[in-house]
């Protein structure tokens, strides 16, 4: 009787779990997937690699000295040690058609022009190479603004012309040491450094001379000192041997004609005469004409010629009735280098005092590098700076 009811539950549970699986499905909530988002691999840090510097240009640095002969402040250039460590002399000189020819221009280390009166220029040469002469000249008198240039060379100052009345103070202070003819205005004159030079056909004022022998006398006598001090500073650098400066400068502008004051007649200064360079690529020259011909040296006959050219904008004013000059040779001011046939835009500064050189930074304001050679310093009357001209 048991198992019979056993049987049967089993059987009605049976029968009850068939009944539920016939009936509706059982809704399942909808699953999310979350989208997986794998990250790129990153690379490992490391650290940024050194860039290479640019080859630094070469050039003079300390100066050695090699068989007797040492590179000179001036040029570069290698010369006799005792010559190159001897200090210039700057000798002025006048540059109007009824001068010339000059002696011993060619044996300049730099020239400096600068307008004077009556819109002509006059020029200083800064001699060091000056053994070998006999005499420079014919030899002008002074202006202040040539004073403070020669100044800055440490060199000798010599000049033959009335001091009065823009020069006699500053000529005669005790930083100027100078070989100056017996003119009113000069408190110690040197009598025995100048002398009359018979060019017939010439004017008076176009026949004075310095001769050395005479001036190597004054400069005994009056005590001056020949070796550079420790104060001097070298007014430019210059490319090192077998190096041309242009090849620091490879986007410069070219020009091979340069015309400081402009094609046409009596521009600031330098048109009366119409000076102008013309740059030679075969020897890296800047040759000088003026009166449309080739400027001469009467000492070896040689047409001047330069390895730079160097445009210093200053301000100019007139400073009385006779047309005298003032410029402002310190301070700052726009400046434009002629070298290897490049044009190389910056500016001059000059803060350091007279007994300092204007120095020539381009636009970068990193100091501009010079070829070896002679250079020609043009004093550009900043008012006037518009004639200039550049081809």
């Amino acid at each position: 009787m048991k198992r019979k009811l056993w049987m049967g539950l089993v059987a009605s549970m049976t029968v009850t779990m068939l009944l539920a699986g016939c009936g509706k499905k059982e809704e399942q909530p909808e699953q999310i997937v979350e989208e997986v988002v794998v990250p790129t691999p990153q690379p490992i840090p490391t650290e940024a690699p050194t860039p290479t510097p640019e080859p630094e240009f070469a050039v003079i640095k300390e100066r050695e000295t090699v068989n007797g002969q040492i590179q000179s402040y001036l040029t570069g250039e290698w010369i006799d040690e005792a010559k190159a460590t001897r200090r210039p002399i700057a000798v002025m000189i006048p540059n109007n058609s009824p001068a010339m020819p000059q002696h011993g221009l060619s044996k300049a280390a730099i020239i400096y022009e600068a307008p004077v009166e009556g819109r002509i220029t006059r020029l200083m040469a800064v001699i060091e190479d000056f053994d070998d002469l006999e005499r420079v000249g014919p030899v002008r008198s002074s202006r202040d603004y040539f004073i403070y240039q020669a100044m800055g060379y440490q060199a000798i100052y010599c000049n033959w012309g009335l001091a009065r009345p823009y020069v006699e103070e500053l000529i005669n202070r005790d930083t100027v040491q100078n070989i100056s003819a017996a003119v009113e205005g000069i408190y110690k004159p040197a009598h025995e450094a100048f002398g009359r030079y018979s060019r017939p056909g010439y004017a008076k004022e176009f026949t004075g001379y310095l001769f050395i022998d005479g001036m190597f006398e004054a400069a005994e006598r009056l005590g001056y000192e020949w070796e550079y001090d420790d104060a001097f500073v070298p007014p430019y650098t210059f490319a090192a041997d077998e190096v041309l400066a242009q090849e620091n400068y490879p986007d410069a502008p070219a020009a091979t004609m340069i015309y400081p004051g402009g094609k046409e007649g009596n521009q600031g200064g330098y048109g009366a005469y119409n000076p102008y360079f013309e740059y030679h690529e075969d020897d890296n020259l800047y040759y000088r004409y003026q009166d449309g011909d080739k400027q001469i040296d009467e000492f070896d006959g040689s047409q001047l010629a330069v390895s730079n050219v160097v445009f210093q904008y200053c301000h100019g004013e007139v400073r009385d009735d006779h047309d005298y000059l003032a410029f402002g040779v310190h301070g700052e001011g726009d400046a434009i280098v002629f070298t290897g046939g490049k044009v190389i835009k910056g500016t001059w500064k000059r803060y350091d005092g007279d007994a300092t050189p204007a120095k020539f930074y381009d636009e970068n304001d990193e100091e501009i590098i010079f070829n070896q050679g002679k250079t020609w310093v043009c004093n550009i009357w900043q008012e006037y700076g518009e004639h200039v001209l550049y081809e």
